[in-house]
């Protein structure tokens, strides 16, 4: 079923541009963002269920201008009559703009990202929607499932099912630009909780992508790996600490490649000089093996779209090829203080925000080794899977990866030993530069969100194939 862009959002389209021509004539440059965000959040444990509106949901717009060297933004969520809007409009703009004048800002030049004409949409597909099966029937679904999993074995303490199904609309005018993009995104997540004597231990699974309700049907799958993670946990052991021969799973390639050259290649961060990324492009930085792609119109996932929130178009940007630093992303402002082109990274946690330099899909490339191949080249080391949370430090290229669980390798076998939980630590590029193989298999997942410091929450995703290393563990 192809999901089509909101009526609020379609409704709005022709006014947009009239706002736009009303307004061309008394700035340099103009252009405005409808955004229109809605979704249901499902979740069933074992205490009761609960359907709620998802909590990330929004519907506005954003105005930017180009007066006289700077720029200007002004969020509203109510349309007006258009003489109104400008009126509003141009009230607000003249109180910021005598504001600007006191306190003596630098001036920019035009912006890049508009300066061809360019009219595209999108409008993805999925399976399932919400008129194929209801809120009711989908609650249904999980409680069932919920109850079999419970029923599997008493050392159960809770399963919780959680689904969140989102349809974005977009649209963005310009003098130049009539873009619109209309998606689904939907992932799932279940986490199943046992206890034995006084321990405790909990695993989750999850799927996300841009796909519709048909996840449901891969979480009886997910539940049932979930159980089996969880209760193999009870046995765990602690690890000693040092440094092994280690192979990342895909999730676990996916949270280094975030924290090591992600947030460190936001090139907002190379203008307040906050990155050490900015001082070794062109230079090596991992093995020849790595190469490490951000994009947000080369994988179907969380992070995809068509055009960011600023009206430039998507990228597939290499960040690294074959071991050497090439390239950073960015949002308008920052490519231009930069010189560069805009990267369409220009990502915004709501209308009411401002845009900064964002991740979208970001991964490490596959290779051309099996994993039993790396597996079998291990004399001891580690098997890592899972993660929980990463740290990174963009100024000094200092790693910290909790990982949820390291399975023993001896002698190019598992032991079925298990060590949990596990903290990874280091120095990007002596983690990046000891990576020897690098499996064929690639895989991508986004069920959460990532911050600006300690706010501005997009949607991201991040993966990989399995990489073998080396690494500090404790």
């Amino acid at each position: 079923m192809k999901i089509q862009c909101s009526d609020f959002i379609r409704d709005k389209i022709e006014e947009m541009q009239e706002f736009i021509d009303r307004l061309s004539g008394k700035f340099e440059r103009v252009s405005i963002l409808g955004t229109d965000v809605s979704g249901l959040t499902f979740r069933v444990s074992r205490t009761g269920t609960q359907l709620s509106d998802y909590g990330f949901k929004e519907r506005g717009f954003v105005v930017r201008v180009l007066k006289n060297g700077h720029y200007f933004e002004y969020s509203f969520n109510e349309w007006d009559e258009i003489d109104h809007l400008v009126e509003t409009f141009m009230d607000a703009f003249r109180a910021n703009n005598d504001l600007v004048k006191e306190a003596e800002l630098n001036y920019f030049d035009e912006l890049g990202g508009d300066d061809q004409m360019e009219y595209e949409s999108m409008e993805t597909e999925v399976k399932t929607t919400l008129d194929d099966l209801s809120s009711a029937e989908i609650m249904e679904r999980l409680t069932h499932l919920r109850d079999c999993v419970l029923a599997i074995d008493e050392r159960i303490l809770d399963v919780v099912f959680v689904i969140n199904n989102v349809h974005t609309s977009k649209a963005y005018t310009s003098s130049l630009k009539a873009l619109s993009q209309s998606y689904m995104l939907t992932d799932a997540m279940v986490q199943v909780t046992v206890k034995e004597g006084n321990q405790v231990q909990a695993e989750m699974q999850a799927t996300s992508g841009m796909k519709g309700m048909e996840v449901i049907d891969e979480l009886e799958k997910l539940a049932q790996k979930a159980l089996n993670g969880a209760l193999e946990l009870l046995g765990a052991k602690r690890m000693k600490p040092g440094v092994y021969d280690v192979i990342t799973a895909p999730e676990v390639s996916g949270l280094i490649a975030h924290e090591a050259f992600g947030h460190g290649v936001e090139m907002d961060m190379f203008v307040k000089n906050r990155a050490k990324a900015k001082d070794y492009m062109g230079k090596r930085v991992a093995s020849d093996l790595v190469t490490m792609i951000d994009g947000a119109n080369g994988v179907e996932q969380v992070a995809s779209y068509l055009f960011d929130d600023e009206g430039t178009l998507g990228h597939q940007t290499v960040l690294i090829k074959n071991g050497i630093l090439q390239n950073g992303i960015s949002d308008r402002a920052s490519a231009y203080r930069l010189g560069k082109e805009p990267t369409g990274n220009g990502r915004r946690e709501s209308y009411e925000r401002k845009a900064y330099a964002r991740m979208t899909n970001t991964y490490f490339e596959k290779g051309t080794s099996k994993l039993d191949e790396m597996i079998a080249s291990i004399q001891y080391g580690f098997l890592l899977e899972g993660m929980f949370s990463g740290m990174e430090d963009p100024k000094h290229w200092g790693i910290q990866c909790i990982i949820a669980k390291a399975r023993e390798i001896v002698d190019g076998k598992l032991t079925g030993e298990i060590y949990s939980p596990v903290i990874l630590t280091g120095y990007v590029p002596t983690l990046l530069q000891s990576i020897s193989m690098v499996s064929d298999e690639i895989q991508l997942s986004g069920t959460g969100y990532c911050g600006k410091g300690h706010k501005e929450w997009v949607r991201v995703s991040d993966g990989g194939p399995y990489l073998k290393a080396k690494a500090r563990l404790g």
